[in-house]
């Protein structure tokens, strides 16, 4: 029976498709034989565990050290309770290496009932297991920061009794140690309680050689990964539907492998159809729709404040109110919902700039008293200017109610019309295609309506059948808070509209200024001619 592509929990290469652990960490093994204490830190499912697992058994039968990962997730109700949460960590470690280390070079079981101080009991354990061991001893400590797993009290504790042992390694403690979590260690010492000391110096874990991190899969690595699918069942895998993917998930890896399930289990089943970029764009909705368990945690995050002061500038273009600090950037940056520093900050991937917008839309979205087919003309194109009128109409009358209810209030505006256009666009009488595109500090949002335009309602669906013509429509959204931004505003969507290939477009202005009647905000003028060189191009205005 083939192989499936992984997307709970840890791979198991006898029954995942599984990429060779080491080029993707190419210094791990370095550290390791430098007898380093080294942190890595990657977003929540990117292949951490798969990579340490892969690795402490690889390192293990070659013979030259005893390797293992065991976790501390178990750990996290008992943050506050020292001695019962290293109690925990142990009872992990021990039923951890039984599992799956050979019993000569398992700690002995007579160490655990025999840990003279319960506070200290991981420094008892780790030095006799090594003192005893005969071979040197590697330890990955997973879900080191999951005590939101072992915050405070017991993530001192664990720091400092490593730090005590670091000097004896490796007859008397660990040859190698590594911290695995979502976040570098910069971080443990930003949560814990600023009533109580940390370690009495800068760095939290100061014996650390490195810090790793585990980037996102490589279009090279994405390939080889759909071709062990290939190599097993046969169903080939077109060019341009790896490159799709790839493009999508920006080779996040649980997309990579959420993308391909949907695509050989749900869209295209029979191993003699070959897969192209249609079967990827549908599998893509699907996942979008279905906001699995992966999707739904990264959303529940957008209302944590250090995430909303970097996403909302993001969504909106710009920097606004108070600057988004580094640690914030480099903290999201972290749990994988932006590109990583110095590179424009941007949401990771095209799934995800999908699935956080309709996340804070969400509700908004499903109380909108509107139909697709109200919108539709004749022929079956979507007439924009009506819906957009009746937006300015929506949003005179019920805006601000809905203002209110956003955490993020700079970008409400953005995110209300959003949901206007999500509704009608990719409603359940017709599916077209909203693209937002944005980035910090441009200044800008961009949104891109594909539209089936078809008098068939079987044909308006995504993604477009061949032959059906697309009327695609370009908008630039800005808001005014003080100076006019509509020459800017023009010059934007000239430049967007010379990219998409498109001659008109579409030009909203929020005005925000206090004190400002509806009647004055609220306006439309067509036949706008853009600025400079892109002078041959029209706009309509909209005032909201």
């Amino acid at each position: 029976m083939p192989r499936a592509f992984n997307v709970g929990g840890p791979n198991k290469p006898e029954i995942h498709y599984t990429l060779d652990p080491e080029p993707r960490l190419p210094g791990l093994r370095a550290l390791i034989d430098q007898q380093s204490y080294f942190v890595l830190h990657a977003p929540r499912q990117s292949g951490k565990t798969t990579i340490m697992d892969l690795m402490a058994r690889k390192l293990t039968e070659e013979g030259k050290y005893t390797a293992l990962r065991f976790s501390i997730e178990a750990s996290r109700p008992f943050s506050r309770n020292v001695p019962l949460a290293m109690a925990t960590a142990l009872d992990s470690l021990r039923g951890t290496s039984r599992t799956l280390l050979p019993e000569c070079l398992q700690p002995p079981a007579e160490l655990f009932a025999t840990i003279p101080e319960p506070a200290s009991g991981l420094f008892f354990v780790l030095n006799e297991w090594a003192r005893r061991c005969p071979r040197p001893i590697v330890l990955f400590i997973d879900e080191i920061d999951a005590i939101d797993a072992i915050e405070d009290d017991a993530l001192i504790a664990v720091l400092h009794q490593l730090r005590n042992g670091y000097t004896l390694r490796p007859q008397g403690f660990p040859l190698s140690v590594a911290l695995i979590g979502m976040r570098d260690v910069r971080e443990y010492k930003a949560r814990v309680r600023p009533d109580r000391e940390t370690l009495g110096s800068a760095s939290p874990f100061n014996i650390k050689a490195e810090s790793l991190t585990l980037g996102n899969f490589t279009p090279a690595e994405v390939a080889a990964l759909y071709r062990q699918h290939t190599d097993e069942t046969g169903q080939e895998w077109r060019e341009e539907a790896v490159a799709l993917a790839c493009e999508l998930t920006g080779g996040q890896p649980w997309l990579v492998n959420a993308l391909a399930r949907q695509v050989v289990e749900k869209v295209a089943p029979d191993r003699a159809t070959a897969i192209t970029p249609d079967h990827v764009q549908e599998a893509k909705e699907i996942l979008i729709l279905r906001r699995d368990t992966h999707l739904d945690s990264l959303a529940e995050r957008l209302h944590e404040e250090r995430i909303r002061r970097v996403i909302e500038p993001v969504l909106i273009g710009g920097f606004t109110g108070a600057d988004v600090y580094n640690d914030d950037l480099l903290y999201v940056s972290d749990l994988g919902l932006i590109t990583r520093p110095p590179a424009q900050i941007r949401i990771a991937n095209p799934i995800y700039a999908e699935v956080i917008p309709r996340a804070l839309t969400f509700v908004l979205e499903s109380n909108l008293a509107i139909e697709t087919r109200w919108y539709v003309e004749a022929d079956g194109r979507l007439d924009v200017v009506k819906l957009l009128g009746e937006f300015q109409d929506f949003f005179r009358q019920h805006g601000e109610m809905w203002l209110e209810r956003y955490d993020y209030k700079e970008a409400g505006p953005h995110l209300v019309l959003y949901a206007w256009l999500q509704r009608v666009v990719n409603g359940a009488w017709s599916h077209g295609h909203l693209t937002r595109e944005s980035a910090i500090g441009t200044g800008r949002a961009d949104l891109l309506i594909e539209w089936p335009a078809s008098h068939d309602p079987r044909l308006r669906r995504w993604p477009i059948p061949a032959g059906v013509r697309v009327q695609k429509e370009a908008l630039e959204v800005k808001v005014r808070a003080g100076e006019d931004p509509e020459r800017k505003g023009l010059e934007e969507l000239g430049q967007y509209l010379s990219r998409l290939g498109l001659e008109a477009g579409h030009l909203v202005i929020f005005d925000r200024r206090p004190g400002r009647s509806w009647e004055e905000k609220v306006f439309r003028r067509e036949g706008v001619a853009l600025p400079g060189p892109f002078r041959d191009m029209r706009a309509v205005v909209w005032g909201v």
